[in-house]
């Protein structure tokens, strides 16, 4: 008969806590905020600089070592005026 008793007392228990769990009001959690190291709009410029720079190193190792031209030719106006020249050369 104990048991009994001590059961019902142990469910209702967890039924008080349960609706106080309900009734209380829910707190609203504040969102964290990260703050970051390396923010984002300094990333995408790092990204643009080595993307103009890997462009850079293409052109004169294509240019220099594989066109067998000067290197630094890769770099001057006029190598492009002349490249333009010739594709638009009328025949």
């Amino acid at each position: 008969m104990e048991t009994n008793s001590v059961e019902q007392d142990t469910s209702t228990r967890k039924k008080k806590k349960a609706n106080q769990q309900k009734d209380a009001p829910k707190k609203k959690r504040k969102k964290k905020y990260r703050t970051r190291k390396f923010p984002i709009i300094l990333r995408i410029i790092v990204v643009l600089i080595l993307i103009v720079i890997s462009l850079l190193v293409g052109l004169i190792v294509g240019y220099g070592f594989i066109g067998d031209g000067e290197p630094l030719d890769a770099l001057k106006v006029e190598t492009y005026e002349h490249i333009i020249d010739i594709v638009n050369k009328e025949k």
